[in-house]
């Protein structure tokens, strides 16, 4: 049973909340260290719970066979165990009289491999391959060298053809055209391990609904149970979530001080008292701790547990992030050197955004060379530019505006350049306004300097959000308890759902 304890919610009532000790462990004690046992224990759980995030997060997950690179060293042994198993069996049929051995243990492994793929209804289907493929008779027949292996595979690719989805039909239809019976056998048994695993991927397809109905319970018993195995499981989480509470007392700290320097500050009547610093929010905090996770060096270590079967999908998210900010940038310098009205020319925008685009495919990438690219993309910026300014009927930029455009351009390759720095903070507090935003509330508005980038944003925002989301359900109860140990009480609640 999961290791709980009851905590008072808001309404009063208890709540069930995860432990974040060991079971058998007491306060202030260091936990002993985990037996192997327990670590396999706990793999076997964490790999169970990221199958089943897998299946509820990624709607086109599929299972796919293991076939490993040929040049490899488990691909090379494979390779040779095979041939040799099929020359084994080539050189026995070849003897006279031939020798059936191995031929009729891969025609039970084809008759199991069929009935695998039947389902309950197919009763009639189930009792003619019994009949076909009477393994008795299969016997006797091969004692009097009597066995037809090529009827028999005939009516095996017959009945595949029956049972395969309409994809796998080329394949069915080279099966037909095989008359070495030695081939036709191998190439069924291959046939046959992707139908199996067509069928698996149906399967799982047809259960997601009701996976997604169990999820959040589901990983949270998971999780709980390795939490139990290894009690050190949650320590790169507590480190990522202490980030975010001292950044945010950081900058409260210094808003503070601002305030008070500026004279604002107002004294309560009947006196002065100590100036009370605002408290940090533990919805805000998390909030921040996700924001984090963005710019996170792919390369980087101590990733919180708790996100790190979604790490691969807020990385993808932080490079999409990363491209959109220059893009941005580059749009909006281009805007306030050319000014508004060439924007409204028909195609214009499409136009730039599309060789922004372009140009700064994979900027994310560290081998990337950003200044060159930037470069080049201020040349094309001024050649768009110049003819939809001529095409409207109107005379090309002047050389020193052309030299200025190029010149902001080019500079924003510098990470701290004030337009990239600009537009980057105005994305960054439109997803934290997007993760604080409750159901109820209307849509956030992308900021106007965003506007051009608007579809862009609100598609990166909404996968962020979604992954985040399920996340907090999740794992919720976690970050509560962590989060109370790092801010003093008395703050405002955390607001996570912790169902």
């Amino acid at each position: 049973m999961p290791n709980l304890n009851k905590v008072e919610g808001e309404d009063g009532d208890t709540v069930d909340m995860p432990s974040l000790q060991a079971p058998d462990s007491h306060a202030g004690n260091v936990s002993p260290q985990p037996t192997l046992l327990d670590m396999l224990e706990a793999e076997r759980c964490m790999t169970n719970l990221t199958l089943a995030h897998e299946i509820v997060v990624n709607k086109d997950f599929r299972l796919k066979q293991n076939n490993p690179a040929q040049d490899s060293l488990e691909g090379r042994v494979k390779e040779v165990a095979h041939r040799a198993f099929w020359d084994t069996l080539r050189a026995q049929l070849s003897l006279n009289p031939p020798d059936y051995t191995h031929a009729i243990s891969l025609l039970q492994e084809v008759k199991d491999n069929m009935l695998s793929l039947l389902l309950p209804a197919h009763t009639r289907l189930r009792a003619e391959l019994e009949e076909a493929l009477d393994m008795a008779l299969i016997r006797q027949q091969a004692e009097h060298s009597a066995l037809d292996l090529h009827r028999l595979g005939s009516y095996v690719v017959s009945t595949m053809a029956s049972l395969c989805a309409p994809a796998r039909d080329p394949e069915i239809h080279k099966l037909r055209n095989l008359s070495d019976p030695v081939d036709l056998l191998r190439e069924i048994l291959r046939v046959l391990g992707l139908m199996k695993m067509d069928m698996v991927n149906f399967t799982v397809q047809s259960l997601r609904p009701h996976l997604l109905q169990q999820a959040i319970q589901y990983e949270r018993a998971k999780f709980q149970a390795i939490l139990e195995k290894l009690p050190t499981s949650l320590d790169y989480t507590s480190t990522w979530l202490q980030g975010a509470v001292q950044e945010l007392s950081a900058l409260r700290v210094q808003s503070d001080a601002n305030t008070q320097n500026s004279g604002q500050a107002v004294p309560p009547p009947g006196g002065s008292c100590p100036h009370k610093i605002a408290p940090v929010s533990p919805c805000a905090a998390l909030n921040l701790a996700y924001l984090h996770l963005l710019s996170w060096e792919p390369s980087g270590e101590c990733y919180p547990e708790t996100v790190q079967m979604d790490r691969l999908r807020i990385e993808l998210l932080g490079q999409t992030l990363k491209c959109l900010v220059l893009e941005a940038a580059v749009l909006l310098v281009t805007s306030t050197q050319c000014g508004g009205a060439l924007f409204s020319a028909v195609g214009f925008v499409d136009t730039l955004k599309q060789t922004v685009a372009t140009l700064l495919k994979g900027c994310h990438e560290s081998a990337f060379d950003l200044k060159g690219a930037l470069l080049g993309l201020g040349e094309q910026v001024q050649k768009i530019v110049n003819s939809t300014l001529i095409a409207q009927g109107g005379g090309a930029l002047p050389p020193e505006q052309e030299s200025l455009l190029k010149g902001q351009v080019a500079a924003l390759a510098e990470e701290h350049n004030p337009v990239r720095a600009l537009v980057g903070a105005r994305v960054r507090s439109y997803l934290q306004a997007l993760l604080g935003q409750s159901v109820a509330q209307r849509a956030t508005p992308v900021p106007p300097a965003l506007a051009l980038m608007e579809n862009e944003l609100a598609e990166l925002g909404t996968a962020f959000v979604r992954i985040v989301n399920f996340n907090r359900q999740v794992f919720g109860p976690y970050y509560s308890a962590i989060l109370k140990k790092l801010i003093p009480p008395g703050e405002p609640d955390i607001g996570m759902d912790s169902r």
